[in-house]
């Protein structure tokens, strides 16, 4: 064809290969029998041809758009660019694109980021919700869902295992020597930062004493109270929710004069990207995060095809990473 001919049709493939039409679509579709030496021909033709398929053609057809939505609370936080490329990656390797919502962490534009979903059609959903309450409206999705990141034993789920987390963090803390410690928790309204301080009180029974304990949102940003208790010198290391409060420690410290990790040691949870890279680099509890993306996938897609399914919660281990924010005493 031509550069300036009209966009290639299925026709034309089967055409050019000397087959049905109805066999171009099985090859191109994965529907039917179609021997694997035809298919590679019509896969290749349809390559030289420059074929693109109908997606609108497809939806009215099948009732599927092959279009995914992706709903998440913070680009900002380095996490979630990594899971978002990782869920994109997952999606187009099985046939989708996807549309991202990126919430700010605001429920208003989550809300509104939902309802445009809806009403673009999308096959299914993956959503990390940026708080407890929006798993009211998860109920009322018109599409199948997975969460990612927060735990919900009514819906379907995929996390890493935080309980397990917040237990090597504590083990290790034990390891090193440590005595008294101070808790920078996550906002406690949600399964995941409960989980991860779970897992360390339980661990760390009888082994370490919590001096104080600060709530706050996944973010570098503290509160007065929390920059207040770092500095007091009471306890010689800081467990933070994740590695952004963890970066908010240690830029509270070093303001204040305190050396990490020689007045105080610092072990965060996510094992983003800065943990390596920032001074020092941070000692952490590591998540797979393509895993985290393949097996939301693979859990959408079975929710997808067979939408009677059963509940299927994929809990991923996890392990620690040590490096130079946390020493021994």
């Amino acid at each position: 064809m031509g550069e300036f001919d009209l966009m290639a049709t299925l026709k034309d493939i089967a055409n050019k290969v000397g087959v049905s039409v109805a066999t171009v679509s099985y090859a191109l579709t994965g529907r039917g029998s179609v021997s694997s030496d035809v298919k590679a021909q019509i896969k290749a033709v349809a390559k030289e041809l420059g074929y693109k398929p109908n997606r609108s053609a497809q939806a009215m057809r099948t009732g599927k758009t092959k279009c995914l939505g992706l709903v998440i609370p913070d680009l900002t936080n380095p996490f979630y660019p990594a899971l978002a490329q990782n869920i994109e990656s997952a999606a187009r390797a099985a046939g989708f694109s996807v549309i991202m919502v990126d919430c700010q962490n605001s429920l208003e534009i989550e809300e509104e980021g939902l309802n445009i979903l809806e009403q673009q059609g999308v096959d299914g959903i993956i959503w990390c919700p940026s708080d407890s309450l929006m798993l009211e409206r998860l109920a009322e999705l018109n599409c199948p869902s997975v969460l990612v990141d927060r735990p919900h034993p009514n819906f379907d789920a995929v996390h890493c295992d935080y309980i397990q987390g917040g237990a090597l963090v504590a083990e290790h803390a034990i390891e090193l020597g440590h005595k008294k410690v101070g808790l920078l928790n996550g906002p406690l309204e949600l399964e995941s930062a409960r989980q991860r301080r779970e897992g360390f009180l339980a661990a760390a029974k009888g082994h370490l004493e919590v001096a104080w304990q600060h709530e706050g949102p996944f973010t570098s940003t503290l509160s007065d109270e929390a920059k207040h208790a770092l500095c007091a010198g009471d306890v010689t290391l800081v467990v933070a929710a994740n590695d952004l409060i963890a970066v908010g420690a240690i830029e509270a410290l070093q303001a204040a004069g305190k050396r990490v990790p020689d007045d105080v040691s610092i072990i965060g949870f996510d094992n983003i990207p800065w943990s390596a890279l920032i001074t020092p680099k941070l000692t952490t509890v590591n998540h797979d995060v393509e895993a985290i993306a393949r097996e939301a996938m693979k859990v959408l897609v079975g929710k997808i095809n067979t939408p009677s399914k059963p509940i299927n919660t994929v809990v991923l281990g996890v392990n620690l990473i040590e490096r130079d924010s946390a020493k021994a005493i």
